[in-house]
């Protein structure tokens, strides 16, 4: 009953959310007498700050129509070069790039959010890479005749992936980025294409904030992981996917249960943001109280995951630390990362991230024991959190020239 407990407030929330949202354009109405009084104001505030709290949001956009590089603007063609049931592989490429320049691929969360979180990172690096990125599907527009989804198939898809990024680099092999979750099976993915020679093996792999030992600095979400047995996981957390969908049927771990996980962690600077947003509106300041909402409609579109890799996520990485003890297995075999030999490690950590501590990223480089030491580096992007090491100021003008570095040297 839980989906349909969410799917009945969710229809009440959109109904309430019109209202509210015709309410504040009739107080803000030239015409209306009390649009010139400071009730008005206040008021058409509040209802607009509600409205934009309690709306739905469906899958976004990337957007992504140019970059500016060397004083010259060149716009960016989107094209999707695989489709897939539960996942695309996208392509950004422009002009101001020629085909020869690296080929990167983003490996982007499945954890609730759509890869448009990644616009940011995409677009800066656009400057010097044709850049492709994993759009995961929502589990709950993927029809039951599909069959399932986990941990062996997402790496299947990476592995894939990977080949046709080098069928259309002419044979030339990839770079490798995964951000946050990803980084476990791009991780594993790396070891099984080193150790089988495979011709597209990843030049070089960037881990961002990934929880590839999570024992190191435990933050809240690994603790909650590891409190609560497989089955709580399984009895209270994953639901039935109801008829109004195409995936109706499948079992799912619900984008809305993520949201409202992620939104609790940090529910006071969550409510401040919506005051200072109320606050911009009543002021007029227009641009600043729409910065603050084209935040939140990215954060507030979410997508569900099959149960299958959720589940698994949670008993391999987060209770049995499979990686770091070298018990992973992709399909019963044992993924050995001392095969890493021919990749180039990069591991990225924000000083302040509250997701994936300092160190669960870093073990990556001690994992690697085949790797030669001047095929891997660390960095620690300071004063910065989670989303600060792949989107924002401190993302394009610290990191990625660091991640930019690194492609370049072991190209």
């Amino acid at each position: 009953m839980l989906y349909h407990a969410y799917e009945l407030q969710r229809s009440w929330l959109n109904s309430a959310s019109a209202v509210a949202s015709i309410s504040a354009e009739f107080l803000t109405n030239p015409a209306n007498p009390l649009s010139y009084m400071g009730v008005g104001p206040m008021a058409a505030s509040a209802l607009d700050v509600f409205a934009h709290a309690t709306a739905s949001y469906s899958k976004p956009a990337f957007g992504i129509e140019y970059v500016d590089m060397d004083g010259e603007r060149h716009p960016v063609e989107e094209a999707t070069v695989v489709n897939r049931p539960f996942g695309d592989l996208k392509r950004f490429r422009h002009t101001g790039l020629p085909e020869s320049s690296p080929r990167l691929l983003i490996v982007a969360p499945m954890s609730g959010h759509y890869a448009t979180l990644l616009r940011g990172t995409v677009q800066r690096m656009l400057k010097s890479c044709i850049v492709y990125i994993t759009d995961w599907a929502d589990a709950k527009l993927v029809p039951m005749h599909e069959g399932t989804f986990d941990l062996d198939d997402y790496i299947d898809y990476l592995v894939a992936f990977l080949e046709q990024i080098r069928v259309e680099g002419q044979g030339e092999r990839p770079h490798m980025m995964a951000v946050c979750q990803p980084s476990v099976p791009a991780f594993a993915t790396t070891a099984l294409m080193n150790l089988h020679k495979d011709p597209a093996t990843p030049k070089t792999l960037t881990m961002m904030g990934g929880p590839i030992d999570t024992r190191e600095s435990p933050t809240t979400v690994n603790n909650l992981a590891m409190e609560r047995p497989i089955e709580w996981f399984r009895n209270s957390v994953i639901a039935t996917v109801p008829m109004n969908y195409r995936g109706s049927g499948r079992k799912v771990y619900p984008g809305f249960m993520q949201l409202a996980s992620f939104m609790s962690m940090n529910l006071g600077s969550h409510m401040m943001s919506h005051y200072e947003m109320f606050k911009h509106l009543t002021e007029g300041d227009e641009d600043s109280a729409q910065t603050t909402k084209d935040f939140y409609d990215e954060y507030r579109a979410v997508c569900d995951m099959t149960a299958e890799f959720y589940l698994q996520t949670v008993e391999e990485v987060f209770q049995k630390h499979s990686i770091p003890n070298g018990e992973f297995r992709h399909k019963g075999e044992i993924v050995d990362l001392h095969k890493i030999t021919d990749t180039a490690l990069l591991a990225i950590e924000g000083e302040r991230d509250d997701i994936s501590g300092l160190g669960q990223t870093k073990a990556a480089l001690d994992l690697a024991t085949g790797l030669s030491a001047k095929k891997k580096q660390y960095y620690m992007a300071e004063g910065a959190g989670h989303y600060g090491i792949f989107n924002g100021s401190k993302w394009r003008n610290n990191v990625a020239p660091v991640v930019e570095d690194f492609i370049a040297t072991h190209g």
